[in-house]
């Protein structure tokens, strides 16, 4: 029998002796035509660049890639993390906007620091007054046990520093409390009567004419102008601490006071809030006081800048405000300070090289008799350089601490 695609005789062959008998490109019983025949009304091969679809109408397997369905796909993934991405950033945004917004109203800014004039002060670059007060605001009853934080009342300073930040870098100037400076004249509204100048300690400033008095007596005594001041109470302090993960904070001795409630070993911890604040507090085991608390209150102050700083906190506006956010119960603020320029002030207690230039005021006398109490007496020389220094904006090289 003959075979219908076998053209042995004298019929015309319509492959044209292009493709063998049977094969992978000649399927059995399904001819492949020529390119100028018309097999039936749909299906035409009209030129051999449309030959390979009519190749695969007709059976054909190849393994020709199919590109578009895959150069179709990676787009459409790519647009969807884009729009993933762009969500993410506008949902963080309006976080940070919406929280920065909140805390910026939420800013107490009593403080009038032209309350009581400037008098002499001037000088160059910015300084800050921080103070770290007794308040007891915003902590239950056992807060308060827990964190050893009774005894006396009304609202007092544990901490006075001056922060410089100039050309030269930042100069961190711890200020002792029990400091016997000269508390300039001022009027009393409590009695509505006029004070008249009087040797005190620093802190009775505060105590006397509140963080006003406070700012007007250190310019007074050292000719520093004041431009910005910032405090925080216990609780505010405490919940700082506790809203960057704690400080990671290096002792090379134990510290163990039972008024604080400091219980530390030596070595290297992370320190919480309570622990911390029990640790600034503390300075009945310090061979100088006043002065050893201060140089202590400066180490962590720099400690803490440094952890929110590495802990990528200030990079994060959704990180950084509301960390702010966390001591704002308790913190006050002079009536110029906004949130900007408080998280710049955080930022330079670190320094440029990392660390602010820790110094504390040079003296002559610890633990003075006086008709107010045993005071610390600064050393006139050595602490008029210190003040020329700071005004001036020139590198701080006078050494604090006791003289020889």
């Amino acid at each position: 029998m003959t075979h219908p695609f076998d053209h042995t005789g004298g019929a015309p062959d319509p492959w044209n002796g292009q493709l063998g008998p049977l094969g992978p490109d000649r399927p059995a019983g399904r001819p492949v035509p020529d390119a100028h025949v018309t097999l039936d009304a749909d299906v035409l091969v009209p030129d051999a660049r449309a030959a390979p679809v009519r190749r695969e109408a007709y059976g054909w397997r190849g393994t020709t890639p199919r590109p578009l369905r895959r150069s179709r796909a990676r787009p459409r993934r790519g647009r969807r993390a884009v729009r993933t991405v762009l969500a993410l950033a506008t949902t963080l945004l309006l976080t940070a906007c919406g929280t920065y917004a909140w805390a910026e109203t939420e800013l107490n800014r009593g403080v009038d620091l032209g309350r009581f004039g400037h008098g002499r002060a001037s000088g160059e670059g910015t300084n800050y007054l921080i103070v770290g007060s007794d308040s007891r605001e915003g902590l239950s009853d056992s807060d308060v046990r827990d964190l050893r934080a009774g005894g006396g009342g009304g609202r007092r300073t544990d901490s006075i520093i001056v922060l410089h930040t100039g050309a030269q870098g930042a100069v961190m100037l711890s200020l002792p409390r029990d400091s016997w400076v000269t508390i300039p004249g001022f009027h009393d509204p409590a009695t509505g009567k006029q004070v008249p100048p009087a040797k005190d300690k620093l802190n009775a400033a505060f105590a006397y004419g509140g963080p006003e008095l406070l700012a007007h007596t250190i310019e007074h005594n050292t000719g520093i102008r004041i431009d910005h001041y910032a405090e925080i109470g216990f609780a505010g302090f405490v919940k700082v601490v506790d809203a960057i993960g704690g400080v990671r904070f290096c002792l090379d001795r134990d510290v163990k006071d039972e008024k604080s409630g400091a219980d530390l070993r030596s070595g290297c911890r992370t320190l919480n809030g309570r622990q911390s604040l029990a640790f600034v507090r503390q300075r009945h085991q310090e061979a100088e006081g006043d002065l050893g608390r201060s140089r202590n209150q400066q180490r962590f102050l720099s400690a803490l800048a440094d952890k929110a700083a590495t802990s990528r906190t200030f990079l994060n506006p959704s990180q950084v405000y509301p960390a702010l956010a966390a001591g704002l119960d308790t913190l006050v603020v002079d009536r110029d300070m906004d949130l900007r320029q408080l998280v710049r002030m955080f930022r330079d207690l670190r320094g440029p090289g990392g660390t602010a230039k820790q110094v504390t005021m040079p003296v002559d006398a610890v633990g003075l008799p006086t008709a107010k109490g045993n005071v610390i007496r600064w050393d006139a020389d050595r602490a008029a350089l210190l003040f020329q220094q700071v005004r001036e904006d020139r590198p701080v090289t006078v050494p604090g601490g006791r003289g020889d």
